[in-house]
Order: structure tokens, then C-alpha cells, then sequence
């Protein structure tokens, strides 16, 4: 099983940055090799993805959510294998800490050579930058889902 955290600050009310990242259906937007993410209810989605030319279909279940604090999910079937969780720590009434740890197993060659030189990190890592541009460069959330699921 293979490991990654990663932290950024966001200029944005930690209101704001935990509604944008309920919005599961614009992770396209700033995470590379997600092409979609389709809703299905309140604790799971679907989610198309491409890799290294390869392209895989899973499902994630939330398995925890509580606004402005934290999101867990874990996959329930397909291709991938993975689970994690987002939290957001309030720094100031203007700038929030986002901090993405994720846990997944590398499948086939390709995905355990690219876990061994970084090539996940380093993904996650554009992630959040990524996603910080998106949400500073808007200024405000594309929506919001304000529910809480407890732990399982």
C-alpha cells in the first residue's frame, strides 16, 4: 500500500474551500487524469479516470464528512483501490489549510514503477495547487453540500 500527504494554504474562507471540494463533479477541472466524477447520492460517486494511457472505471463511498472539517472516503468497487481523507483547518477568516492524505495500491508495472520514482506525489501535489488556483481565481465556491455522515 502506498502513502501520500499533502498540504496547501488556500486564500479562501475554510467555508468556502470544504464547499468547493463537495463539488466532486469539478475535480476535472483541477486534478490531472480524472475525467469525470458523477454523483450517484449523498456518499457515492463514480469515477472515470486515465493513467499512464490506461483508463479505469471505480466507485467511492463517503465514509465520513463533517463541514469544515473533514471529508474520508474508500473505494467499494472497481479498478482502483484506494481511500483518504481531506481536512480543512481554518487559518484566519480569510485562508484555510488544505491537507489531502491519500492511500492507495499501485496496480501493474506501470503504476508501481511510477509509486516508486514519486510520480503520485508529485500528482497530488499539482492537485492542490491546482485546486487553489481554482478557488482563489473564482473567489467563491461553484455549490455546496453542507450534509455530515458519520463515521462508519
Amino acid at each position: 500500500m502506498s502513502q501520500v500527504s499533502e498540504s496547501i494554504d488556500v486564500n479562501v474562507p475554510i467555508r468556502a474551500a470544504y464547499d468547493q471540494w463537495t463539488q466532486f463533479e469539478s475535480f476535472p477541472e483541477f486534478m490531472e487524469g480524472v475525467d469525470s466524477v458523477s454523483q450517484v447520492d449523498d456518499v457515492h460517486n463514480h469515477w472515470k479516470v486515465s493513467t499512464g494511457g490506461v483508463s479505469r472505471e471505480f466507485d467511492t463511498k463517503i465514509t465520513e464528512q463533517h463541514p469544515e472539517e473533514r471529508i474520508a472516503w474508500t473505494t467499494v468497487s472497481g479498478e482502483v483501490q484506494q481511500s483518504g481523507v481531506v481536512t480543512f483547518h481554518k487559518l484566519d477568516a480569510s485562508s484555510t489549510r488544505v491537507t489531502i492524505q491519500m492511500d492507495w495500491e499501485p496496480q501493474g508495472v506501470v503504476e508501481k514503477a511510477g509509486d516508486a520514482v514519486g510520480v503520485d506525489e508529485r500528482r497530488v501535489k499539482g492537485d492542490a495547487q491546482r485546486f487553489k488556483e481554482f478557488i482563489e481565481s473564482r473567489g467563491v465556491e461553484t455549490g455546496a453540500w453542507r450534509g455530515d455522515v458519520p463515521r462508519e
